[in-house]
């Protein structure tokens, strides 16, 4: 688990009180920092300290309290139910080409590629990235963008992956249910978690990168949304996905989309920025961070078999990118000039198996967004909690079952799957059982 800013415990929690050992840790540790056009992308090295005190060690008793779970459509109090409803009601609504719809687009709503058992969750619906990986570099296509939207409101627009675009993958559309706690997760947090792997899991060193907050010009936070990090704001997140994936231009992504550098400026006649006022970019933000987190299935993870899954979970190194316990900042902590933690989500323990880090585990994405080079091959740990409601699994959807999706890990997971592939029978169907439990 992860105290506050106070540094990283690995430990599960079993009761709302406990007792923590913490010791001072220092490490050397690096940062993307990059813009999002992709372009003058810089390493920035960094003296990463560990914000444990200068003391051997210390043993503070921490009331920790549970961020709420539930599939229920009920708010996590971040904002009241009637506001919750109305922005519900704004992620579900289809847009519309009088709304200013496209011209490119792959989802007429929100809700069309985030919902599943309920509204907000992710989906099997999956979007095409492409580009160009030649000598040593990769190129997204003409645009500017990796995105090749698949719809269009004229037929002379539709855009096509060419042969030229070496680079090609999809990715399933993401959980945004219980991401207004993973928002307020502070930065020092995640690296702090960085730093652990780094220091003691040998080949498993997660990458953090520093992206823009797009409402906050100049400023930054590490990433945390997307398969590539490429967001660290629900605000940010919600402006470019609302002009990426609907068409719809707004004060943080104000002009059309090129994609494969087809212009459909002459097809357009509404005016941008299309949400002029922010107020669809900005209900979708709320809303998303009024979600409660995926609820587990409590009958399935209390069975003898689930409960001895978790411990194979742990045993054979899962956890080491699959962080069960993360706790967020206090309420009132400023993360950004445009984010402060409201008492809703401030000082929540929240379970989400993943660590939030980039890591390069074989699967092979190939594109770079906002985070430089080295980030080609390397995706975000997916969080596992609402796992038993995913049908299509890996960034991609490309694994069907959860034995296929494990045993697809390579690279920095390399020596856990090896570790899973030696396992009991009886060991490997307790660790699906737990699994299934998610």
């Amino acid at each position: 688990m992860v105290i506050a800013n106070q540094g990283v415990v690995s430990m599960k929690i079993k009761t709302n009180l406990i007792v923590i050992a913490l010791s001072a840790t220092s490490v050397m540790s690096s940062l993307v920092l990059a813009d999002e056009s992709n372009a003058n992308t810089v390493s920035v090295p960094a003296d990463l300290t560990l914000a444990t005190d200068s003391v051997s060690s210390i043993t503070p008793t921490v009331n920790l309290v549970e961020a709420l779970t539930g599939f229920d459509n009920i708010t996590n109090g971040y904002i009241s139910q009637d506001d919750f409803n109305a922005g519900k009601a704004r992620f579900e609504k289809r847009k519309t080409i009088g709304d200013g719809l496209g011209p490119f687009y792959n989802a007429e709503s929100c809700a069309d590629c985030h919902q599943g058992p309920v509204t907000g969750a992710g989906s099997q619906v999956a979007v095409i990235r492409a580009g160009r990986f030649n000598d040593g570099e990769f190129t997204p296509p003409p645009g500017g963008g990796s995105l090749i939207t698949e719809r269009t409101i004229d037929a002379n627009l539709q855009v096509h992956v060419d042969d030229t675009l070496n680079v090609r993958t999809f990715r399933v559309s993401t959980n945004a249910l219980g991401d207004g706690y993973v928002e307020a997760i502070a930065d020092q947090t995640l690296l702090d978690i960085a730093a652990r792997q780094a220091a003691t899991r040998g080949a498993i060193k997660g990458q953090a990168i520093l992206v823009p907050i797009l409402e906050a010009p100049g400023a930054t936070r590490v990433g945390r949304f997307g398969a590539k990090d490429q967001h660290a704001s629900l605000l940010s997140f919600s402006g470019d996905a609302a002009r990426n994936e609907l068409g719809i231009s707004n004060p943080l992504v104000a002009t059309e989309s090129t994609p494969n550098g087809v212009d459909g400026s002459q097809f357009d006649t509404v005016a941008d920025p299309e949400d002029a006022d922010s107020s669809f970019i900005n209900g979708i933000a709320s809303f998303m961070r009024a979600t409660k987190a995926p609820e587990p299935d409590h009958d399935l993870a209390n069975t003898p078999d689930a409960i001895a899954g978790e411990q194979v979970f742990d045993k054979v190194g899962c956890d080491s990118c699959h962080v069960q316990s993360i706790t967020t900042a206090p309420t009132g902590t400023v993360l950004s000039p445009a984010f402060t933690v409201p008492e809703a989500l401030g000082n929540k323990t929240i379970h989400p198996f993943s660590d939030f880090l980039l890591h390069d585990v074989g699967t092979n994405d190939g594109i770079v967004q906002n985070g430089g080079a080295a980030t080609r091959n390397k995706v975000r740990t997916t969080p596992l909690w609402g796992l038993r409601t995913h049908t299509r699994l890996l960034h991609d959807g490309s694994a069907l079952t959860l034995d296929q999706a494990i045993k697809a890990h390579s690279g920095e997971a390399s020596q856990t799957v090896k570790k899973y592939k030696v396992l009991s029978d009886k060991d490997t169907s307790n660790l699906l059982s737990f699994l299934k439990s998610l």
